[in-house]
């Protein structure tokens, strides 16, 4: 018997089931595809924060999960034994314009108090960011030391490890039993939308490739709605589209082309880089854009953790966090907007 079954061996899902099982929980986490293979298998890995201004509670959330995810994968990290690639390496934002340049200087003011002074929102010349610097017209540089990467795949199977090693199970198939979790991604968005008889979320498609170029200890960049984000194994990973529209969730195509395109016009020097893989998934987003947590709406002794879209590795740590204090100790921590009942 375990006091925890996990529907879904995602980022959420694994979050949930570390999280619980730390406290001493037995834990079960059920996936039919195994482990990180829906849109967490992906290969950006931005863990990028909202701008410092027009603060709620979302914005503050992410910040604090933020701030906790050195700890949260170094201790994954020591238990399972599996490094998830995570490094605080900040991010270079290019700058286009006059106006643009002064809100970035008005946020740099009001990141200090946000931001608690555990991070900095600055901004800079070009020239400080040396050659790795994306082409700015102004040139100016956003540069913020929250910003973090980290490689999905081996996030996954760095929380599946310490999951183990925790005593839990992770299995394809098996029995459902004590308090229920489900973290099921898009399908389970959709799936929920007709149990509701409204629409609660769906699916996102994503592209995003692979570069061979070894820029490990250098910053992401973000620039032209792009992801540049270098990985400690000699990689650069680009993405993402966001494709409301698709027919085949796996397929890449052309959008991505033009992706990797405003990449070399970002960052000239990834031109010559040779694309080792493409990739493309589905990402659950709710209605709300903001993840779905808490009690299920139908079920009894069952919970939702689900819609983390395109910040779902960025919120893991506090996401687990809040979960397992409602699971385990019927506490509720979880920010209003977070709550289904915003969308019903």
């Amino acid at each position: 018997m375990v006091d925890v079954t996990v529907m879904g061996a995602g980022v959420f899902g694994l979050s949930v089931a570390w999280a619980c099982a730390a406290r001493g929980a037995r834990v079960r986490v059920i996936d039919p595809n195994g482990v990180g293979a829906g849109s967490s298998g992906g290969l950006v890995g931005a863990l990028a924060p909202h701008t410092p201004e027009n603060w709620n509670e979302k914005k503050a959330f992410q910040f604090e999960s933020l701030i906790m995810a050195e700890a949260f994968w170094a201790e994954v990290e020591l238990v399972g034994g599996v490094s998830p690639g995570y490094a605080r390496t900040g991010r270079l934002q290019p700058i286009p314009t006059a106006r643009s340049l002064d809100s970035a200087r008005a946020r740099a003011v009001t990141a200090v108090p946000l931001w608690q002074s555990k991070a900095s929102w600055r901004v800079i010349d070009v020239a400080e960011a040396g050659a790795w610097a994306p082409l700015s017209p102004t040139g100016y540089l956003i540069h913020d030391t929250l910003s973090a990467r980290m490689r999905p795949r081996g996030a996954a199977a760095a929380l599946a490890a310490a999951v183990k090693a925790r005593g839990g199970e992770i299995v394809i198939s098996g029995l459902r039993e004590g308090k229920i979790v489900w973290a099921t991604g898009w399908q389970g968005l959709m799936s929920l939308s007709k149990d509701m008889g409204r629409l609660i979320g769906n699916g996102v498609k994503g592209q995003s490739a692979l570069l061979r170029l070894p820029r490990a200890n250098l910053p992401q960049i973000f620039a032209d709605t792009v992801h540049i984000v270098p990985h400690e194994d000699g990689t650069v990973a680009i993405g993402s589209t966001s494709e409301r529209e698709f027919e085949d969730p796996s397929a890449t195509d052309d959008q991505l082309d033009m992706v990797l395109a405003r990449a070399v016009a970002a960052v000239p020097s990834l031109e010559s880089s040779m694309v080792i893989e493409r990739w493309a998934g589905v990402r659950p987003r709710a209605k709300s854009r903001a993840p779905i947590l808490g009690v299920h709406p139908l079920r009894n002794d069952e919970f939702i953790a689900n819609g983390g879209f395109k910040i779902g590795f960025g919120m893991a740590p506090k996401v687990g966090q809040v979960m397992a204090d409602l699971v385990l100790e019927d506490r509720d921590e979880i920010p209003s907007d977070f709550k289904l009942t915003t969308l019903l």
